[in-house]
């Protein structure tokens, strides 16, 4: 059985993966904030920007977090398509929970339904990014650790809707999102623990592309994308500030009406 070796590059990998899905998390969390502030094709942008911002949070953590993966006695390598597939399903999954908690008049069995249905899609996000992975050897997955897995998962994606439609203040936020990464990151890193390689040596060159060749730029142009996000939220005027914006211009016109 290889060795497997979850940090190669020490804590850099789990703190920088932890990083990206907290903040991806507090994005997701504030324009969901500021979505169920309005109404309308404003509300609709602003959860679309929110699921965008969370699933790509969870899938750039899980990604930054493999760059760190290692196994002794092969090479890794992964499957592009399906690397690919593995972050159109975790916008997705994220998509349909935070818009049935957006638009539900019953938040409470759309919170638990919502919350069942990310979770799971989080959870194949994860196995599907697995089953992605190209070694010289067998994987298989310790079943009590995959349950365990998956069941924080489902956790931590309720807890996440719960403050979505519960938290307002900057400082309970903060503070939500920095819960919510130590929760992804551990259904990660719990995940990981439930692998188990067989290696089997050999020179055969192994199909996909390496964690630098490929990995390594999408995730660090997802980032990008999290952090100029990130930007235009904290830049736009909430709903309050329009409004008060709009209260102090309207004695203004009166006057010059008179």
């Amino acid at each position: 059985m290889g060795h497997l070796d979850h940090a190669t590059f020490g804590w850099l990998t789990p703190a920088l993966s932890y990083a990206m899905a907290c903040i991806g998390a507090a994005l997701g969390l504030r324009c969901t904030v500021r979505a169920l502030a309005t109404t309308g094709r404003s509300r609709r942008n602003w959860l679309i920007t929110a699921a965008s911002a969370i699933g790509t949070g969870i899938w750039t953590m899980h990604f930054v977090a493999m760059l760190g993966f290692g196994v002794s006695g092969t090479e890794i390598r992964y499957n592009v398509p399906l690397t690919v597939l593995s972050l159109v399903v975790a916008m997705l999954v994220v998509c349909a929970g935070v818009f049935a908690v957006g638009y539900s008049r019953d938040r409470a069995r759309a919170l638990l339904l919502g919350g069942l249905t990310t979770g799971l899609g989080v959870a194949s996000m994860h196995y599907l990014g697995m089953a992605a992975v190209r070694l010289h050897g067998e994987v298989t997955y310790d079943p009590a650790l995959v349950a365990l897995s998956v069941a924080i998962a489902v956790v931590a994606a309720t807890a996440a809707l719960w403050a979505a439609l519960n938290i307002r203040s900057p400082i309970a936020v903060t503070v939500a999102s920095l819960v919510m990464g130590g929760a992804v990151s551990s259904m990660h890193y719990t995940a990981m623990w439930a692998v188990r390689v067989e290696v089997t040596p050999s020179t055969a060159v192994l199909p996909g592309a390496t964690a630098m060749q490929f990995i390594f730029p999408l995730a660090v142009g997802l980032g990008s994308y999290l952090f100029l996000t990130s930007a235009f939220v904290a830049l736009s005027p909430t709903a309050g500030e329009r409004e008060a914006s709009a209260s102090a211009q309207r004695p203004v016109e009166n006057a010059a009406a008179h």
